[in-house]
Order: structure tokens, then C-alpha cells, then sequence
């Protein structure tokens, strides 16, 4: 089963060091603005980074990468940071740290995009799930078009986290479809060449 962690502490950081510089990065910029106001105000997260799809703050681009790494709220962090725990280290390990960089920002900017062409309601966004949904869809594309580089258990464990994570986006109102679905697409979309050079 390719998503079960046996690694120690110290071989994790060696094996998945940029998964593990964004899981550190996210803890610390959740206790800075717990310390210096609450991850759960609006305002605290705007002078962090959150992303807003409206002007002026959807012409800030930086908040397109920024927002990846702020999360509103305990369970939001743990919830995001779990998945990454997880998923993310096989397809470090597969891309490389460079191209897995490219590919998780990658993700998660086409996500924030999206979120800001397509949101109707105006919207103060955080969070790491555009990404995660890229690296999902990384899996997905495997899955189809490189069917013996995944174990059985392993593919239909992807498949069935990204139909159960897709209909708890379409239910629970709070959370952004929009950068799902763009963090998804483009992660489909990134991984082909980066997976082939």
C-alpha cells in the first residue's frame, strides 16, 4: 500500500524535505496568526495572505501562492495537513523535489485562479486543498494511464478519496469548489509533462 508511512521522523524529513518544509510553513504561520489574532478573523488573515476574489486584493498575486500555506482554524490545518502527510511523499519521491515544488504551487495557483474567475459570492479563501486535489489528480492520472505503477489497494484508495473528498466539497458550504476543482484540473494537467521529462 503506497499511503501508509512507515518512515521514522528523521528519515521523512531526508526522504520529503519539501513536503515537510510546507507542512512546517503551515504550522508556523498558524500559530504566528493565532499569536498576533486568530486564524478565524477575516482581517488577521488578510494581512497574511488570504486571497480574495475581488479588487483589490484578486490583483495581489503573491496571495495566490501565499494563501496555499494559512489555513482558518484547527481542524482546516489538521484536516489539510494530514492529507499532505500522507499523499504527497510518494509523488515527491516520483518528480523529484524541484519538479514536485513546480507541481504543488502549480496546483494550487491554477486552484486560486479559479476560485477568482469562477466565485460568484465574495469570498476570503486560505488553505492547502487546491494543492492536495493536484496531487490527488496526479494519482488519478496514473491510475488511468499507468495502470501497473500503482498497486489495486493503492488505486482504488485514490479513487475513492477523490469521489468521497468531491461530493464533501459540493455539500459543505464553506468550502471553496472552485479551488478544488481548478487545484484538480490543474494538476492533471501539470503532471503529464513534468511526469514524462
Amino acid at each position: 500500500m503506497l499511503f501508509l508511512r512507515y518512515e521514522s521522523f528523521r528519515q521523512y524529513v531526508r526522504w520529503y524535505p519539501v513536503t515537510t518544509a510546507i507542512l512546517a510553513v503551515q504550522l508556523i504561520m498558524y500559530l504566528w496568526m493565532e499569536i498576533d489574532g486568530s486564524t478565524n478573523d477575516p482581517e488577521t488573515l488578510l494581512r497574511f495572505g488570504a486571497l480574495v476574489n475581488a479588487a483589490p486584493f484578486s490583483g495581489d498575486y503573491w496571495r495566490y501562492f501565499a494563501s496555499q500555506f494559512l489555513h482558518s482554524g484547527f481542524s482546516h490545518l489538521l484536516f489539510n495537513s494530514f492529507s499532505l502527510f500522507v499523499f504527497a511523499p510518494p509523488l515527491e519521491r516520483l518528480l523529484g523535489k524541484w519538479k514536485y515544488a513546480v507541481f504543488y504551487l502549480g496546483s494550487g495557483f491554477i486552484g486560486n485562479l479559479a476560485f477568482v474567475l469562477l466565485g460568484k459570492e465574495t469570498v476570503v479563501s486560505v488553505g492547502a486543498s487546491g494543492s492536495i486535489y493536484g496531487v490527488f489528480a496526479a494519482y488519478l492520472f496514473i491510475a488511468l494511464f499507468f495502470k501497473k505503477a500503482l498497486d489495486k489497494q493503492s488505486s482504488s484508495t485514490i479513487k475513492t478519496v477523490v469521489i468521497v473528498g468531491f461530493i464533501y466539497s459540493f455539500l459543505i458550504p464553506q468550502i471553496n469548489l472552485y479551488a478544488h476543482i481548478g487545484g484538480f484540473i490543474g494538476g492533471f494537467l501539470l503532471f503529464a509533462p513534468l511526469f514524462r521529462r
